[in-house]
């Protein structure tokens, strides 16, 4: 393995090349010659598409909607749809007015995970709905030089909405943009799509709870979707360059089936984020919902956060409590406020417990006047701080700096 990776080294995307790559390797494959090992290509759904002398293989595999990947089977997808066209709430994964057919779930494999001229896409792969099933195409680039007839099979008949990824924003699409600018006199134009990045709202709801927000993770601890005989995504380089060299594709469409996981996972992702989102996980956990409440309210949907906040309030769960006691504050609601930072003075961690105790401080300060009982429950938040009341330390910690402040001023009147 070492010795192939020293010998495919230059191919990794460590170095830029030139933007006429395509003229530094020969084109060997004409149309009227025999593909290698064509007869396994074609036993994997992989079919060969030339372009004058050049050529790419494009393999297309079908799933009925009753197919069941992870927890959910293809047609909650469509449910999913649905539901958000039921949905007045504003989100920036809400597919309001769109049709299934109009998400186009996309993925690529590289040569390197690094950006630049140097790094080269070998596969394109993504599937859409298509006649009341799942179609999943994949194009392959069959050696570097080959790519005007990958990138024109590909552009060739695309017209979706918007482009599904998992980190797509900052790195599959961007990939895709710079190979194409080196060919672009070639093949047609790149469309424009709009663009839901799911790894991004993965990190919003799991990154707490998880080690990593890796899809492979989300897959097995969200998604209940687990891998069997998988090519992990780092060797699919190392695995690319030996096609390259040998020609058989035995260990590609072992890096196919990954890439093909990679997609139809994003399928499942999307319909379990939907069903979060719009709350109609029935077993949605009360983290979930403070996290998606968080998200409502860094987007503007002061209502939902409210409404979503409440609902895991109601399940007793602290922070939910804690956040809900802002909204309310925000009301002039200060005697509900107040209620719910007690409860969490009660049962929540010392982070929660300190901000809690200043948060009454300060409604007792300025609504109900009482400065004294303001002033117990700042030493409270204090001595929750680590701090010895008879011998305060000077420090650039905002948190003291504040809470000290607070007393004396609490002293004073």
């Amino acid at each position: 393995m070492k010795n192939k990776l020293q010998r495919f080294k230059n191919h990794l995307g460590h170095k830029e090349v030139s933007s006429d790559f395509s003229n530094q390797l020969p084109k060997l494959k004409k149309s009227n010659e025999e593909v290698p090992f064509l007869d396994v290509w074609k036993k994997a759904n992989t079919t060969t598409y030339y372009l004058e002398n050049e050529y790419c293989l494009i393999r297309e595999v079908h799933y009925p909607m009753e197919h069941l990947h992870g927890r959910y089977q293809f047609q909650d997808f469509l449910t999913a749809i649905e539901m958000w066209n039921k949905e007045p709430v504003q989100h920036p994964l809400s597919s309001y007015n769109y049709h299934p057919e109009d998400l186009f779930f996309f993925d690529t494999e590289t040569t390197g995970l690094g950006g630049g001229a140097g790094n080269t896409i070998f596969l394109l792969g993504y599937a859409c709905v298509k006649n009341n099933e799942i179609v999943l195409r994949q194009h392959i680039l069959p050696e570097p030089g080959l790519e005007i007839p990958l990138y024109y099979s590909f552009l060739e008949s695309i017209d979706y909405t918007t482009l599904v990824t998992y980190n797509g924003k900052a790195f599959d699409w961007p990939q895709v943009k710079t190979r194409h600018t080196l060919i672009r006199e070639h093949v047609p134009k790149l469309p424009s799509f709009g663009h839901f990045d799911l790894y991004h709202a993965s990190r919003r709801l799991w990154k707490e709870q998880l080690p990593s927000v890796k899809l492979v993770n989300i897959e097995k601890e969200i998604l209940h979707f687990e891998r069997k005989d998988d090519v992990p995504g780092f060797l699919a380089p190392m695995i690319y360059f030996d096609y390259v060299e040998r020609k058989n594709p035995e260990g590609m469409i072992n890096v196919l089936k990954h890439n093909e996981n990679d997609i139809l996972s994003l399928i499942t992702l999307y319909t379990h984020l939907s069903f979060q989102i719009l709350q109609k996980d029935p077993n949605q956990t009360s983290h979930e919902k403070v996290q998606l409440g968080k998200w409502f309210h860094y987007i503007g949907e002061k209502r939902a956060a409210f409404e979503t906040f409440e609902v895991a309030a109601n399940e007793n769960d602290i922070e939910a409590k804690h956040e809900l006691a802002f909204h309310l504050k925000k009301q002039k609601k200060f005697s509900e406020a107040k209620s719910l930072w007690l409860d969490v003075v009660k049962g929540g961690n010392n982070r929660f417990k300190k901000q809690a105790c200043i948060e009454i401080a300060k409604i007792l300060e300025h609504q109900f006047k009482d400065y004294e009982l303001a002033k117990e429950y700042t030493k409270k938040a204090l001595t929750i701080h680590g701090i010895d009341q008879q011998n305060i330390p000077r420090s650039k910690d905002k948190f003291l700096q504040e809470a000290v402040k607070r007393l004396e001023r609490l002293k004073r009147k």
